[in-house]
Protein backbone atom coordinates (compact mmCIF):
# COMPACT_ATOMS: atom_id res chain seq x y z
CA UNK A 1 0.00 0.00 0.00
CA UNK A 2 1.67 3.20 -1.08
CA UNK A 3 0.82 6.76 0.84
CA UNK A 4 0.00 9.68 -1.02
CA UNK A 5 1.87 12.76 -0.88
CA UNK A 6 -0.03 15.48 -0.16
CA UNK A 7 -0.82 18.25 -2.74
CA UNK A 8 0.90 21.54 -2.69
CA UNK A 9 -2.00 23.18 -2.10
CA UNK A 10 -2.51 21.01 1.28
CA UNK A 11 1.08 22.26 2.18
CA UNK A 12 -0.08 25.29 1.33
CA UNK A 13 -3.02 25.50 2.86
CA UNK A 14 -1.19 24.11 6.02
CA UNK A 15 1.66 26.54 5.95
CA UNK A 16 -0.74 29.16 5.46
CA UNK A 17 -3.14 28.27 8.49
CA UNK A 18 0.41 27.70 10.98
CA UNK A 19 1.26 31.65 9.58
CA UNK A 20 -2.13 33.15 10.29
CA UNK A 21 -2.32 31.25 13.93
CA UNK A 22 0.76 32.42 14.79
CA UNK A 23 0.17 36.09 14.25
CA UNK A 24 -3.52 35.87 15.04
CA UNK A 25 -1.83 35.18 18.84
CA UNK A 26 0.89 37.56 18.37
CA UNK A 27 -2.17 40.14 18.30
CA UNK A 28 -3.71 38.82 21.15
CA UNK A 29 -0.95 38.51 23.06
CA UNK A 30 -0.56 42.47 21.90
CA UNK A 31 -3.90 43.52 22.80
CA UNK A 32 -3.95 41.61 26.29
CA UNK A 33 -0.60 43.36 26.71
CA UNK A 34 -1.99 46.76 25.89
CA UNK A 35 -4.83 46.49 27.80
CA UNK A 36 -3.72 44.87 30.92
CA UNK A 37 -0.79 46.66 33.12
CA UNK A 38 -0.33 43.03 34.80
CA UNK A 39 1.04 41.52 31.12
CA UNK A 40 4.71 43.01 29.89
CA UNK A 41 6.33 42.04 26.69
CA UNK A 42 9.29 44.62 27.86
CA UNK A 43 8.64 46.77 24.85
CA UNK A 44 9.94 43.98 21.81
CA UNK A 45 8.26 43.00 19.21
CA UNK A 46 10.86 40.23 19.08
CA UNK A 47 9.35 39.11 22.62
CA UNK A 48 6.14 39.16 21.87
CA UNK A 49 6.62 37.07 18.45
CA UNK A 50 8.27 34.21 20.26
CA UNK A 51 6.00 34.18 23.00
CA UNK A 52 3.00 33.82 20.23
CA UNK A 53 4.78 31.09 18.67
CA UNK A 54 5.22 29.19 21.66
CA UNK A 55 1.53 29.91 22.61
CA UNK A 56 0.95 28.67 19.78
CA UNK A 57 2.62 25.50 19.85
CA UNK A 58 1.35 24.14 23.34
CA UNK A 59 -2.39 25.22 21.78
CA UNK A 60 -1.48 23.02 19.41
CA UNK A 61 0.31 20.23 21.11
CA UNK A 62 -0.25 20.17 24.60
CA UNK A 63 -3.84 21.70 25.35
CA UNK A 64 -5.69 18.72 23.01
CA UNK A 65 -4.33 16.29 25.24
CA UNK A 66 -5.32 18.43 28.32
CA UNK A 67 -8.50 19.03 27.16
CA UNK A 68 -9.08 15.16 26.57
CA UNK A 69 -7.68 14.72 30.33
CA UNK A 70 -10.21 16.88 31.74
CA UNK A 71 -13.46 16.08 29.74
CA UNK A 72 -14.82 14.30 32.53
CA UNK A 73 -14.50 17.46 34.51
CA UNK A 74 -15.30 19.66 31.35
CA UNK A 75 -19.10 17.58 31.68
CA UNK A 76 -19.26 18.00 35.40
CA UNK A 77 -18.33 21.81 35.29
CA UNK A 78 -20.47 22.60 31.74
CA UNK A 79 -16.81 23.38 30.52
CA UNK A 80 -15.57 25.71 33.08
CA UNK A 81 -12.24 23.67 33.78
CA UNK A 82 -11.03 24.28 29.91
CA UNK A 83 -11.14 28.19 30.36
CA UNK A 84 -8.97 26.86 33.37
CA UNK A 85 -6.79 24.93 30.38
CA UNK A 86 -6.58 28.35 28.65
CA UNK A 87 -5.04 29.78 31.55
CA UNK A 88 -2.35 27.59 31.80
CA UNK A 89 -1.00 27.58 28.16
CA UNK A 90 -1.15 31.77 28.97
CA UNK A 91 1.35 30.63 32.93
CA UNK A 92 3.14 27.97 30.67
CA UNK A 93 4.26 30.54 28.22
CA UNK A 94 4.76 32.85 30.55
CA UNK A 95 7.28 30.09 31.79
CA UNK A 96 9.27 29.41 28.92
CA UNK A 97 9.28 33.01 27.58
CA UNK A 98 11.73 35.70 28.90
CA UNK A 99 10.68 39.18 28.96
CA UNK A 100 6.77 37.99 28.54
CA UNK A 101 5.43 38.46 31.89
CA UNK A 102 1.73 37.75 32.91
CA UNK A 103 1.44 39.26 36.95
CA UNK A 104 -1.35 38.34 39.13
CA UNK A 105 -4.38 35.83 38.91
CA UNK A 106 -7.15 38.31 37.97
CA UNK A 107 -4.96 39.22 34.99
CA UNK A 108 -4.34 35.67 33.77
CA UNK A 109 -8.29 35.36 33.67
CA UNK A 110 -8.62 39.05 31.91
CA UNK A 111 -5.94 37.75 29.29
CA UNK A 112 -7.28 34.23 28.83
CA UNK A 113 -11.00 36.44 27.73
CA UNK A 114 -8.58 38.84 26.02
CA UNK A 115 -6.77 36.24 23.55
CA UNK A 116 -9.95 34.06 23.48
CA UNK A 117 -12.36 37.15 22.12
CA UNK A 118 -9.69 38.48 19.58
CA UNK A 119 -8.81 34.85 18.16
CA UNK A 120 -12.75 34.74 17.79
CA UNK A 121 -12.89 37.57 15.90
CA UNK A 122 -9.29 37.01 13.67
CA UNK A 123 -10.71 33.26 13.03
CA UNK A 124 -13.90 34.31 11.99
CA UNK A 125 -12.50 36.93 9.08
CA UNK A 126 -10.05 34.09 8.18
CA UNK A 127 -12.77 31.31 8.42
CA UNK A 128 -15.10 33.78 6.21
CA UNK A 129 -12.47 35.04 3.80
CA UNK A 130 -11.31 31.32 2.67
CA UNK A 131 -14.63 30.31 2.75
CA UNK A 132 -15.55 33.50 0.00
CA UNK A 133 -12.54 31.85 -1.87
CA UNK A 134 -14.06 28.17 -1.97
CA UNK A 135 -16.88 29.03 -3.23
CA UNK A 136 -15.81 31.39 -6.07
CA UNK A 137 -12.90 28.70 -7.12
CA UNK A 138 -16.04 26.24 -7.12
CA UNK A 139 -18.71 28.21 -8.80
Amino acid sequence: MTRSQPSRATIYAMLRWLFVSWISNAIALGVAALLLDGVDVNGSAGTLFVAALVFGVLNTMLKPILKLVTLPFAVLTLGLVWFFVSMLMLWLTDLLVSGFDINGFGTYIWATIIVWAVNLVVDNVFYRQSRGRRRVATA
